[in-house]
């Protein structure tokens, strides 16, 4: 949820036990749901293509809580062995300098391994324990509860109200109602039909959430979503929903019994394996993670900090202890790059005095993304974002912000030419940089209500049909032609007058009024309005103006403003060099080129208005203010 705040309700969780089941039942779900072909197989040749539906123009991951999936990954790594703690790897000598370019070797501490997927044909049950979390038992194989009951109606991205037949008890309230949401899991209080990422973060931050299988699931494709409620339980089963553009498809089960118990039964031939599974009380940071898999080694339900010394100076102090905590494991199909031991070793090596790392990679580790940028501490009021400090796992007392560009392969230091859609590498650096500010904001629009009708993908980018004046934040140059009829004439040149804004760089009386097209129809080519930017879409629609001072209404004023605003932002960039090979010279020179290029992009982008220092040790000297 983008408006939670990083601060939450501190929750518990748990342990693994095997008490007796009764024998399984018969599978519930058809042989074949209609619409669906069941197709189970490799998970990695699963993977949803780039490209078409809801990933067109995917730069970045939009989720505005990655700060959480990394801490949460980074401390599931080192507890479970998957990551050789920076106590044991070097050597200083894994960090050097080339010119500008700070080189980063890996040592095993850098990269997270992959969490295969390993719940099939299992049947678990959390029960309610007394420190408020919940014990972890395992039944054995696969019980299913049989019949699966109604069919639902739901479709990509949605959600429903469920009422329950007895009041049910999760971690400290009472429900007597839930809602079924396609993304295969459940909440309470309010649905969820975002389309977000479905990872760590989205389990924590948002409602209360009992997740079987969190991940983009799409039934609308085929496959369905059954519930079967009763007085001895309430059950949901996704049988055969396939992942959002994909061929592969998970079955999986939960159960809510009348005694606060929590029964999820997964299939044998679960195709997928990226999802989260677990339980959280919502709107928390408090978590634990444990492998649900492993019955010799049970995980101790007990109401204090994360766990055990993992050898790598992480402080959980900022948590909430003595209360429940949020449960659960994340798998992987692929290992992935640690953000927050990224930044711990550079910072190592050099001063505390970056806003922001830039960090690329010399092969490929990005799959699902073409780049990514985390906010990981925000002290600006007015721009649509919580204000919360960095967690102090990533070493730092003034990093807001950390970018991954992934593979230096993919871009070019031809500043002209173009590498993603309308994106060259500038624009594409501009985008992640920018996601440092941007694009969260609401008005209050001519009904006075207020709307994010100026949003598009992830509510965190410009809609395709709001006239951005080209923002490199995804929108467009939207030029009036008369007549309800617009067209769209550049994109992705740069910040814009709103954007400068949200930045600080201009005063709310220097920024001119903007408009957006509402119900635009008749697109040419056919666009939406999570589309990327692209020249030359023609379309119709209302005209809706709109002023700075409705953004204000909602958002309140920006703080500090552009008289009290920083004009430099102090940026790293780093290199990345996998298995402790040396860094390729003609890569590092190449990268130099692009930052050189970077810091004249910023400054025109900004309208010189703020530049980007990414010398690593600039001459000494105060940032300046005001404009």
């Amino acid at each position: 949820m983008r408006r939670g705040a990083l601060i939450g309700l501190a929750a518990v969780w748990a342990a693994v036990g095997t008490p007796a089941q009764s024998a399984a039942q018969q599978h519930p779900c058809p042989v074949q749901p209609p619409g669906v072909e069941r197709t189970f197989g490799n998970a990695l040749s699963a993977t949803a293509p780039l490209g078409g539906g809801k990933r067109v123009g995917f730069i970045d991951d939009g989720g505005r809580w990655g700060v959480l999936d990394s801490v949460w990954n980074h401390r599931t790594a080192l507890e479970r062995g998957l990551l050789r703690p920076l106590a044991e790897t070097g050597s200083d000598e894994a960090a050097e300098d080339i010119g500008e370019i700070a080189i980063l070797r890996d040592e095993g501490d850098l990269f997270l391994a992959a969490n295969i997927y390993d719940l099939r044909d299992a049947t678990l049950r959390f029960r309610p324990n007394e420190e408020g979390g919940y014990d972890v038992d395992h039944l054995g194989t696969a019980a299913w509860r049989s019949p699966a009951g109604e069919r639902l109606e739901l479709t990509d991205d949605d959600t429903t109200p469920l009422a329950l037949p007895f009041e049910f008890a999760y971690y400290a309230t009472t429900h007597t109602g839930a809602f079924v949401n396609s993304d295969g899991n459940l909440t309470f209080e309010e649905g969820d039909d975002a389309s977000t990422s479905r990872n760590v973060s989205r389990l924590l931050s948002g409602p209360p959430r009992i997740a079987p299988f969190l991940s983009d699931l799409d039934p609308a494709a085929g496959g369905g979503v059954f519930v079967r409620a009763g007085a001895d339980s309430v059950t949901v089963t996704w049988c055969a929903v396939p992942g959002f553009e994909s061929q592969a498809t998970t079955t999986v089960q939960v159960s809510l019994l009348p005694t606060g118990a929590i029964e999820m039964t997964f299939d044998p031939d679960i195709g997928l394996g990226e999802a989260v599974v677990g339980l959280s009380p919502g709107r928390t940071t408090a978590f634990d993670a444990v492998d649900l898999s492993d019955t010799g080694n049970p995980v101790s339900g007990d109401t204090g900090g994360t766990g055990g010394d993992t050898g790598d100076p992480v402080d959980d102090t900022e948590e909430e202890t003595g209360t429940a905590r949020a449960i659960g494991e994340r798998f992987a199909v692929r290992g992935e790059l640690d953000t927050v031991a990224v930044a711990r070793k550079f910072l190592r090596t050099h001063p505390d005095a970056y806003d922001q790392i830039v960090i690329w990679t010399d092969q490929p580790i990005l799959f699902e993304a073409f780049a990514f940028e985390v906010t990981i501490a925000n002290d600006i009021q007015g721009i649509g974002q919580a204000v919360y400090d960095a967690p102090p796992d990533f070493g730092s007392d003034a990093l807001s912000s950390l970018v991954v560009m992934g593979w230096l392969g993919k871009y070019s230091d031809d500043a002209d030419r173009k590498v993603s859609g309308e994106n060259t590498t500038l624009s594409l650096i501009g985008h992640e940089v920018g996601h440092r500010w941007l694009a969260f904001l609401d008005f209050s629009d001519h009904d006075r209500e207020t709307s994010r009708a100026l949003l598009g993908r992830d509510d965190a980018h410009w809609s395709f049909f709001f006239d951005s004046d080209a923002s490199v934040m995804e929108g467009n140059d939207i030029e009036d032609l008369g007549g309800g009829s617009f067209r769209t004439v550049a994109a992705v040149d740069g910040y814009s007058a709103l954007d400068q804004y949200a930045m600080g760089l201009r005063r709310d009386h220097e920024v001119p009024p903007f408009f957006y097209v509402e119900a635009p129809m008749n697109a040419m080519p056919p666009a939406r309005n999570s589309g990327a930017p692209q020249v030359g879409v023609t379309f119709n629609g209302t005209r809706r103006d709109v002023l700075i001072q409705d953004v204000i209404e909602v958002e309140g004023p920006r703080i500090p403003d552009a008289d009290e605003s920083p004009r430099v932002q102090r940026q790293a960039f780093l290199y990345v060099v996998r298995g402790g090979r040396d860094p390729n010279p003609d890569h590092v020179a190449r990268l130099d080129r692009i930052r050189l290029q970077w810091e004249s992009f910023f400054s025109g982008a900004t309208d010189n208005r703020m530049r980007a220092e990414t010398r690593l040790y600039p001459p000494a000297s105060t940032p300046t203010t005001g404009p």
